[in-house]
């Protein structure tokens, strides 16, 4: 069975994020075993698609404070509206509980096909960020659970963002959709390992701690460099190398000097080329990851894919997988702890081997692996909706998302 779907969010390429790198490999293989898929995003100014058909962009405006995000408007994009009326969909997706998840809500209950939500971020850390006043963020968060409890299906990639959901206020039913990787380490890595340390600028012997993703404070980033801090102070050797962009690269930057570790850190800038973010996977000894935001952490998995343990805290998302000292290793979420977690690994790297090993085989699941549960879990939920829609067509769409409710 052969269905048409759309993928709708607020953030997509160039940028690149957990939520872009989603919607990007759903394409892909729902593309290629399901039926055609297509992205309904925000238009990036000085970026062009592939030459491919199937994706929509909207007219969009630079997110202030949040450079490379942008804020979406798909409700005032007209030739949108026209390019749409033309596109046949079977199901929805969206990827976002603000302008564009909200854009696809009305379009899915104009045309009586059924939407999924994936809860992907922890969006009230976002608003506090900025938003100065409390009663705005908590007004805002009631729109985010209204927004959830109106579509007909809710993902969520971990347990620990069920739970942030649950304590937004959200008392719906849910589905734990993990999320795969595209890197996989070729059997010799000892070339990726070179042109790595050449990219992160590390000498041979050094041993290499890394951290990937967006350079922003709410990732725990200040935690991150006072452990680093900490670790010098002790007389330890190790380079540290972030590879990344976001509003806090500079902050981030003069925050390292001022503790002392501008001889102990690199920063690379963001890494478009698969390739090369996958020569410094393959380069690092062991992953930093500290974040209490996140609410999956694929970059964890990402290094896993090259026998590269992640250092995480405990009861966070990244640690919801993670058997310390098994496929990774957990502390408690203190500096001090963190640093002598570090100093540990530092004095037994046969332990950052055995765990990167551990890792590899047990963190690691494939798009193709993934996608193959997202591809029926959409043929399921298209069979539900048929199957009541006869049943709720004279109640309306409100009673006819009830029962597809009650269904679940």
């Amino acid at each position: 069975m052969r269905i048409i779907t759309g993928q709708f969010s607020d953030s997509y390429l160039p940028i690149v994020d957990g939520v872009s790198l989603t919607i990007s490999n759903y394409l892909s293989e729902l593309n290629r075993t399901l039926g055609p898929s297509c992205a309904v995003v925000p238009a990036v100014p000085g970026y062009s698609d592939p030459p491919l058909p199937g994706t929509y962009r909207f007219l969009s405006l630079p997110l202030v404070g949040r450079p490379p995000y942008r804020l979406g408007l798909p409700q005032l994009d007209i030739p949108l509206h026209r390019a749409l009326r033309s596109q046949r969909f079977d199901l929805l997706h969206a990827h976002t509980p603000f302008f564009a998840g909200s854009y696809a809500l009305r379009l899915a209950r104009r045309r009586g096909i059924p939407i999924i939500a994936t809860f992907h971020s922890k969006y009230r850390d976002k608003l506090r960020n900025a938003l100065p006043w409390t009663h705005l963020v908590e007004r805002e968060v009631q729109q985010i659970v209204s927004f959830y409890a109106s579509v007909d299906e809710v993902w969520v990639p971990t347990r620990a963002a069920l739970q942030c959901l649950r304590d937004y206020g959200y008392r719906g039913a849910a589905e734990i959709v993990r999320h795969g990787i595209d890197f996989e380490a070729p059997g010799d890595r000892s070339g990726l390992r070179r042109r790595g340390g050449d990219l992160l600028r590390v000498d041979r012997g050094e041993l290499v701690f890394l951290y990937v993703g967006e350079q922003a404070w709410e990732k725990n980033l200040a935690f991150l460099l006072q452990s680093l801090a900490l670790l010098r102070r002790q007389g330890r050797r190790f380079k540290m190398a972030f590879v990344g962009g976001g509003y806090a690269a500079k902050p981030l930057r003069l925050m390292a000097a001022g503790l002392g570790l501008a001889e102990q850190t690199s920063f690379v800038g963001l890494l478009r080329d698969r390739d090369a973010l996958s020569a410094c996977y393959a380069r690092a000894d062991c992953f930093l990851f500290p974040s209490l935001y996140d609410t999956c952490g694929l970059v964890v998995k990402e290094a896993a894919a090259f026998g590269v343990p992640t250092v995480v805290l405990e009861a966070s998302a990244a640690a919801e997988q993670i058997v310390d000292g098994v496929n990774g290793f957990v502390t408690e979420r203190s500096v001090r702890s963190y640093a002598a977690k570090l100093a540990e690994l530092l004095d037994h790297r046969d332990d950052l081997a055995r765990a990167g090993e551990g890792a590899r085989r047990t963190l690691c699941t494939s798009w193709t692996e993934a996608v193959r549960e997202v591809k029926q879990r959409y043929l399921s939920l298209i069979d539900r909706f048929a199957g009541c829609r006869g049943s709720s067509a004279a109640a309306g769409p409100r009673s006819r998302q009830r029962i597809i409710k009650i269904l679940h």
